[in-house]
Formats: C-alpha cells, sequence, structure tokens
C-alpha cells in the first residue's frame, strides 16, 4: 500500500511539474531510497542471525567439551569400581557406584537434549516425554543415594563397633532398591498426570518449541505436583545431610573417636553436602525457569538456562569423580593406572 501511495505522489508530482528532467530525477531517488533502506533491513537480519549462530556454536563448544570429558571421566571411574572384588564388596564403593550411574546417564541425556535444543530439533510429544522421564529419574537418584552416602559415613564414625552389622552388602541392596522405586514411583505419578492432558485436541503431536521439562508442564497439576515433590525431597535430604554432619562434628570431638578417621568423614559429609545442594537445585530448575520467564525476555532467558545448565547439571555430576578420585586412596592409583591407558608407571 505504501508503495502503491509512493506511486501515485511520483505521478501527480511528474504531472505538477513542468521540467521532465526534475521528475525523473526525484523518482529515481526515491526508488534508491526505498532499495536501500530494504538493503540496509537485510544486512541486520543476515547480521543478527550471523551473531545468534556465533553464539549457539560458542556456547555449545564450552558447554559440549567439558561435558564429553566427564562422560570419559565417569565411564572410566565406573569400570574401576567393577574391576577389583574389593570395590565390589564394599558398602561404600557399591553406593558410590550407583551414585556415577545415576550421574553419567543424566550428563549424557542431558546433552543430548541440550544438541538438540541448540539444532533446534522438534520431537513429538512420547519422544520428548520419555527422554524428560528418565531425566527425572536419574536426577531424582543422586540426592536419594547422597543421603545414604551420608548415613553410611554417620555409622561408621559414631557407632563403629556396630557398623559392620548395620552396613552389610544385604542392606545396601535393600537402600538402593529403595531408592530406585522411590525415584520411579515419583516418574509413574508424572506419566499418570501427563496422560490426563487432552492430546487429541491437538493438530498434530509434534512439538512447536524444544524438547525440556518446562515443556512437559502440560496441566496445573503437573506443576503443583512438581513444586510439592521438590519441596519435600529438598527438605527431608537437607535435614538428613545435616543431622549427619553434626553427628560426625560431635563424634570428631569425642576422646574415644579416631581423629584421623573422624576428620576424614566431616569432610567427606561436607563436600556431599555442597553436592547435596547443588543436585537438590537441579529438582527446582524447572520453577526457576518458569519464574524468570514472566518478567525476562527469551533470549536472556536462552542464555540463563544454559548458565543454569552448567552449574546446577554438569558441575554436580562431575564432583563424584573428583571427590572419591582424588581424595579416596583406594580409588585413586587404580583410576589413574586406567586413565593413564595402563602405563606400568601408574601399576
Amino acid at each position: 500500500m505504501s508503495h502503491c501511495f509512493s506511486n501515485r505522489n511520483q505521478r501527480k508530482l511528474c504531472s505538477d511539474t513542468s521540467t521532465g528532467d526534475k521528475c525523473i530525477f526525484r523518482v529515481k531517488f526515491s526508488s534508491k531510497m526505498s532499495y536501500g533502506n530494504q538493503t540496509q533491513t537485510l544486512n541486520i537480519t543476515a547480521e543478527q542471525q550471523y551473531v545468534g549462530l556465533l553464539e549457539r556454536v560458542v556456547f555449545s563448544t564450552l558447554i559440549g567439551m567439558p561435558c564429553c570429558l566427564f562422560l570419559f571421566i565417569n565411564g572410566i571411574m565406573l569400570f574401576t569400581l567393577r574391576s577389583k572384588a574389593a570395590f565390589r564388596e564394599t558398602c561404600r564403593y557399591i553406593l558410590l557406584y550407583n551414585l556415577l550411574f545415576s550421574d553419567t546417564v543424566l550428563l549424557a541425556l542431558s546433552q543430548l537434549m541440550y544438541i538438540m535444543a541448540v539444532c533446534r530439533i522438534l520431537p513429538t510429544y512420547p519422544v520428548c516425554g520419555v527422554l524428560t522421564m528418565l531425566n527425572r529419574l536419574t536426577n531424582e537418584i543422586s540426592p536419594l543415594t547422597l543421603v545414604v552416602m551420608c548415613m553410611e559415613r554417620y555409622v561408621a564414625v559414631c557407632y563403629p563397633p556396630r557398623h559392620a552389622t548395620i552396613i552389610t552388602i544385604r542392606n545396601t541392596a535393600v537402600a538402593i532398591i529403595v531408592v530406585w522405586a522411590f525415584s520411579s514411583l515419583n516418574v509413574l505419578i508424572r506419566v499418570l498426570l501427563l496422560l490426563k492432558f487432552p492430546f487429541e485436541e491437538l493438530p498434530s503431536l509434534q512439538m512447536t518449541d524444544v524438547c525440556s521439562d518446562i515443556a512437559m508442564f502440560l496441566g496445573p497439576m503437573s506443576d503443583i505436583y512438581d513444586k510439592a515433590y521438590t519441596g519435600f525431597v529438598f527438605l527431608s535430604a537437607g535435614v538428613a545431610v545435616t543431622c549427619s554432619y553434626v553427628g560426625v562434628m560431635v563424634a570428631a570431638r569425642s576422646a574415644s573417636t579416631d581423629k584421623a578417621s573422624a576428620h576424614k568423614a566431616r569432610n567427606t559429609v561436607l563436600l556431599h553436602l555442597v553436592q547435596l545442594g547443588l543436585s537438590l537445585l537441579s529438582t527446582m530448575h524447572a520453577s526457576i525457569i518458569i519464574s524468570l520467564s514472566t518478567t525476562l525476555q527469551r533470549l536472556l532467558i536462552v542464555r540463563i538456562k544454559s548458565i543454569l545448565y552448567v552449574f546446577i547439571y554438569i558441575l554436580p555430576r562431575c564432583l563424584s569423580s573428583l571427590i572419591y578420585g582424588l581424595r579416596d586412596q583406594t580409588i585413586r592409583p587404580v583410576l589413574m593406572y586406567y586413565l593413564c591407558c595402563r602405563l606400568p608407571k601408574f601399576q
């Protein structure tokens, strides 16, 4: 419409002007201005697309490289824990294997979903549902396993004569089964809430946004249940680990306790407390993003999600390998032996 209006003005100008050269000059000048504006708009759009692509490549590289590195380290750590009978028959190493296994699976799933989001791969709702529920399952395993590990350290320091009778391989296996059963029940409830959504009313099962746990909040009940469950796990796990830490601290000051063992157990529980805090923050990831999305722009939300992904998902899943791989005198030489491709120097 503006183009036609401009042409009518140009024709009127030509009819009102006595000199034909002035008319031709004004028409050409107007055409050049219009073409110049269009070219400038295209250049700005292309520049924005280039900056967006460059930013995605940089973020993907900075996030993908440490993630792949720790996936490799976690894989070697898992192999190390299954390589010797001493590790397979010690309760704390059995719990560590369960923690590392869930962390490794979660790290792989999270990286897969991140790559899909960066490449703008939009799956169907069933595929995204399977990925997010597996992500939820492994994400809940970590804090619950950390609680069990802290309680094991508490019994080892505070009740050393009864440690061998309480912390047995059978009881450890029962604790691991309870952790997986509780987490699976949580996922089952989420699936039942998800099935109440009227998918048949959608024009297509193809998603219109990237696959994430937030995208699968398809009803108000899912959001309410997520907040209630997150609050329950956060509170109960925090209280359990804090009580374990206080108990170890009290036992460390007792004259009848081995000071070196109590000091080491206190540091381990403290590191687990930090790790638990980061892991529990990952359960609040969806609530944090939803709260921020009401006030911030979408581009800023995407950047915040990338930063939270590093500090909430990747970092806690790398601490287990660092805590036990570097601090544990039994695991460290075996881990270094396999990391260094079985060189004789590390035998």
